[in-house]
């Protein structure tokens, strides 16, 4: 359950986290905070991204010097159908937020990289994984999955089966692609109760000789 916080009814805040939940409201570029099983959570437009990041960085009251991790949630039945995940932590302050925007396919994120350099990582994991665009991102390309691979296979709508895998063939000494073959082999199940299966139990061989002569 998300607890609202921060309007100007609201009563003084009773704890550090709610405390940067109101600072973090007031900032250009967000729309909502909350704060869900004791995290906080802002939302925000992509439009002032980094003008956003940038704040949460340098202002000395939130401090977040790193991102931890940049990922992509994919809810298909939404027009903007992809939740970008900021996750942010400040070392100094001991204190760390979410940060979500919306978008689509073709819309594109602002990138991060200026901010903190590793977002590359995270943007080109997103890009790869969803099929999210990050605008300003030098080196969008896959990292995850191979070269030349077709869809995204985060997407919640990917197929599961119709596509190629990729192996060494040693006896052609090189890379081949085929199609996917998710065979098992053949196994013979043997249905009968554990306890009526066994006709003897270790040890007793010399019980039973007298029986078999």
């Amino acid at each position: 359950m998300a607890e609202q916080v921060g309007t100007e009814a609201n009563a003084a805040p009773a704890g550090p986290l709610d405390a940067l939940a109101v600072a973090i409201r007031t900032l250009p570029g967000v729309t909502d905070v909350a704060i869900e099983k004791g995290e906080l959570v802002a939302q925000a437009g992509r439009d002032g991204l980094v003008a956003l990041m940038t704040t949460l960085r340098d202002d000395p009251r939130f401090a977040f010097e790193q991102v931890m991790d940049i990922c992509g949630v994919d809810w298909p039945e939404r027009a903007e159908r992809f939740d970008v995940v900021y996750n942010l932590l400040s070392v100094s302050l001991n204190q760390r937020a979410r940060v979500i925007l919306h978008t689509d396919e073709a819309a594109a994120v602002p990138s991060v990289c200026g901010v903190w350099p590793v977002a590359t990582w995270w943007e080109r994991e997103a890009w790869d994984l969803y099929g999210i665009i990050f605008s300003g991102q030098p080196d969008l390309r896959r990292i995850l999955t191979d070269y030349g691979f077709d869809g995204h296979p985060l997407r919640k709508d990917f197929p599961l089966t119709g596509y190629v895998e990729v192996r060494y063939d040693e006896d052609r000494k090189q890379v081949v692609y085929e199609p996917v073959k998710l065979t098992q082999d053949f196994r013979s199940f043997d249905f009968l109760s554990p306890w009526e299966a066994m006709t003897s139990l270790p040890g007793d061989e010399k019980a039973h000789k007298g029986e078999a002569s």
